[in-house]
């Protein structure tokens, strides 16, 4: 099922709820139900309550955004790394050179096409890619220098291939979801409880009172789902994508 059909049927769903039960509840009250005496602690209590809500909502909805930046960084500093190792490599010999460099592109191109349907589909990083980075580390440390020139280079291609493999384990730390179960917890509830303060207002079944009550909880599933679509950085809607391998590497196609 599409994340936008998932999205339209939540916020229908949420909208419908609320009208069909504003409708059935004024069908049951009486006569002489006078509907503008709500009670001034009702209002205050309705307005803390939201403003609380909106609070938590706006620094769930932070926190994700910033989870999925941090994932997409993670990816940047790993491809500028072997970006690095591949262009450092051009004073070594060229039998070195160009088996570093191929192991480099070997590596992305796995990380491009298999690693990421991978990350996808279940969570988690493949044992090839990490044999892979593997190898592009033993063709650095294990060459000798054979000039100041080339020693000169050594350090700082060891370091380049330190900070890719430091940026794909905090690649694989991201993966999962950002959102403890407990603060899902609480977004659900919270959402429930300030909706149904809708009612305690005592709204009416005019046209205006009806469609403001219908997009205030299609607003909250809307944001409820923008929070669970950043909540997986890899996996949903607005992902984090290979670009900057792709960018960095051009002739690897994904």
């Amino acid at each position: 099922m599409s994340e936008w059909l998932v999205l339209t049927l939540a916020m229908v769903a949420a909208c419908g709820v609320v009208l069909i039960v504003t409708l059935l509840r004024h069908r049951r009250t009486g006569a002489d139900y006078d509907a503008s005496e709500t009670p001034d602690v009702i209002e205050y209590m309705t307005m803390m309550i939201g403003v609380v809500y909106a609070i938590v909502l706006g620094l769930a909805i932070a926190g994700a955004w910033e989870a999925r930046g941090s994932a997409q960084e993670h990816v940047r500093v790993e491809a500028q790394a072997l970006h690095e190792v591949s262009e450092r490599v051009r004073i070594y010999p060229e039998d070195v050179r160009e088996r570093i460099r191929d192991d480099v592109h070997t590596y992305v191109s796995h990380v491009v096409s298999t690693e990421w349907d991978s990350m996808k589909s279940h969570g988690e990083l493949t044992d090839r890619g990490t044999e892979l980075l593997s190898r592009v580390r033993h063709d650095v440390t294990d060459y000798e220098p054979k000039s100041d020139f080339e020693a000169q280079a050594y350090q700082p291609l060891v370091d380049a291939v330190a900070a890719a493999d430091d940026a794909r384990s905090a690649r694989a730390d991201s993966l999962g979801a950002t959102m403890p179960g407990v603060v899902w917890f609480g977004l659900i509830i919270g959402g429930l409880v300030t909706i149904g303060m809708i009612f305690a207002l005592q709204i009416r079944r005019t046209p205006r009172e009806l469609v403001l009550a219908g997009l205030f909880s299609a607003l909250f599933a809307f944001l409820l789902f923008l929070i669970w679509d950043f909540d997986a950085p890899y996996s949903r809607g607005v992902a984090v994508t290979a670009d900057p391998f792709l960018t960095l590497f051009p002739g690897i196609g994904g």
